[in-house]
C-alpha cells in the first residue's frame, strides 16, 4: 500500500495548501471547494488506515 498511501498523503498536502491559499485570498468559493476535497481525502485516508499526519505533525483528522 506504499504508493497508494503516499498518493493519498500528497492529495492531503495539496488540499491543505489549496485551502490555505483560498483563505488568504478570501475566496469563499475556492475555500469551500478545497475544504470539500480535504474532507473527502481525509475520509479516504481513515477508511484505509492511512495516517494523515504531515511533516509538521498536523494530523487534520
Amino acid at each position: 500500500m506504499g504508493r497508494f498511501a503516499e498518493a493519498v498523503r500528497e492529495r492531503i498536502r495539496e488540499a491543505r495548501a489549496r485551502l490555505e491559499a483560498a483563505l488568504e485570498a478570501e475566496d469563499a468559493f475556492e475555500a469551500a471547494m478545497a475544504e470539500d476535497e480535504l474532507e473527502d481525502v481525509l475520509r479516504l485516508a481513515r477508511k484505509h488506515g492511512i495516517s494523515a499526519e504531515t511533516e509538521d505533525g498536523v494530523d487534520g483528522q
